[in-house]
């Protein structure tokens, strides 16, 4: 790799999901790549390992089913060829609809993937700088170094925007009295597969009153609160009325106990975080308390009295830009040629929409260096979705987005419910088989290799 001359390689700046994929759909496409992540030269606020894709939030991918934009955009990645989703599935827990990891095994096949290929280098050091000579992916996430953000910035001629994001605790399985919890999965979708507390009026009251009272961890005085709607701290959640909890990430709805048909007022719910089944993270709980007030707020929820805390919750910055200003619908800087961007820091929310908009960086920065036009699938795609907001240069006031169906174009017939559903999904999955062939993409591979993986 050290022979490669930059101008014939792609350069991949961050070894998260978004990286590892763009980093993998260049090196299948027989391109050589040189892959920078700067763990453990200098860490995070969130990680703690050096492994490539390590999840530092939820172990989720969430829904798996064609009735969830995400699932429709899980499905495009698995006909793309996805290494990310690819051992996503081979490593999954129980999780009733969705699809959950072991977060361990997780990365370490990720990265045992990559560097099985003889195409990527691996270096381990920070960038403070945009790289110069060849395509270059910036997919450094949220938490992108202030060096390499303040690089972005001038190279952009703009401000970052941020928000917050927390992090959900992780507790031992075997420290949960199963004598108060019961299992249970909502309206019985995948079984049991989720661990249930429940709570009665008073002591529900009591919960939201400590969660409210207890002391957080300060801001910085030069920063500004911003949260993503989809990953509000359970405080934040208390503080916009006493009830909201309950119908939010404590809403019983749908959990009967099956061992008397009781509907609780509240349910805190727990899902299975590793393959043997022995860390449960505490589902919807992020939270900027304090390590002390976690462990005694979060005590007192029935069957948690004793709870082993593995991981407790954090917040962190994320960063993201103004991307209908600064990107074009391929993920390329307006007016940086080789320069192109993937990941949270475009703007979209969640791992596998982060995993989406790398492969798509990746599959163009190949074609780029063999003289092809740059590509993206149609606006009827989740994937197509995503890319028309992020880029939508009408948006005033951007903020992250998950994949869901209020982006997709509307159908040309009348459907309602899930029939509606339905139909995008079918007709998105058509026109990505379509897309692929016309872009040539079904077999891109120039080389068979092989893996211990």
């Amino acid at each position: 790799m050290s022979l490669v001359r930059d101008a014939e390689r792609v350069t991949v700046v961050g070894g998260g999901l978004a990286g590892s994929e763009a980093a993998y759909q260049v090196a299948r496409r027989g391109v050589p790549v040189r892959l920078v992540e700067m763990r453990p030269v200098r860490k995070t606020e969130a990680h703690a390992t050096d492994r490539l894709a390590e999840l530092v939030c939820s172990n989720s991918l969430r829904d798996n089913s064609l009735l969830t934009a995400v699932g429709v955009l899980k499905e495009e990645l698995r006909r793309l060829d996805s290494l990310v989703l690819r051992v996503a599935e081979e490593v999954k827990v129980p999780a009733g609809s969705a699809l959950a990891v072991d977060r361990v095994a997780f990365s370490e096949r990720i990265t045992s993937e990559i560097e099985a290929f003889p195409e990527i280098e691996i270096v381990r050091e920070e960038v403070t700088s945009i790289p110069e000579g060849g395509r270059v992916i910036l997919a450094t996430g949220p938490l992108t170094s202030p060096a390499l953000s303040a690089a972005l910035a001038q190279r952009l001629g703009q401000e970052h925007l941020y928000f917050y994001d927390a992090i959900s605790p992780i507790v031992t399985a075997d420290s949960i009295d199963m004598s108060i919890a019961f299992r249970a999965a909502r309206y019985g979708k995948g079984g049991d597969d989720y661990i249930n507390c429940p709570m009665d009026g008073p002591t529900y009251d009591r919960f939201v009153n400590e969660v409210s009272a207890a002391e957080k961890v300060p801001l910085k005085s030069f920063e500004r609160c911003t949260y993503f709607e989809g990953c509000m701290p359970i405080e934040e959640l208390a503080r916009r009325g006493h009830d909201t909890l309950r119908y939010g990430p404590m809403k019983p709805v749908g959990l009967a106990d099956p061992r008397n048909g009781q509907m609780h007022h509240a349910v805190v719910q727990l899902r299975q975080d590793d393959l043997p089944g022995r860390l449960y993270s505490i589902v919807g709980f992020q939270t900027k308390m304090t390590y002390g007030e976690q462990r005694r707020v979060f005590r007192l929820i029935p069957g948690l009295e004793r709870a082993e805390f593995v991981r407790l919750g954090s917040l962190h910055r994320n960063t993201f830009i103004n991307s209908p200003r600064a990107l074009t619908r391929t993920l390329d800087v307006v007016g940086s040629v080789g320069l192109a961007l993937a990941g949270q820091l475009v703007g979209v929310e969640g791992y596998v929409e982060s995993t989406a908009t790398g492969l798509l960086a990746g599959i163009n920065a190949a074609r780029a260096l063999r003289e092809q036009g740059a590509i993206a699938p149609p606006s009827t795609t989740a994937l197509g979705s995503l890319l028309d907001y992020v880029t939508d240069r009408s948006r005033k006031d951007f903020q992250p987005m998950n994949a869901n169906y209020g982006l997709f174009p509307p159908l040309s017939a009348r459907f309602r419910g899930r029939a509606k559903k339905d139909a995008m999904a079918e007709r998105a999955l058509a026109d990505l088989d379509a897309w692929i062939v016309d872009a040539e993409l079904e077999n891109p591979r120039h080389v068979l290799r092989t893996s211990s993986c």
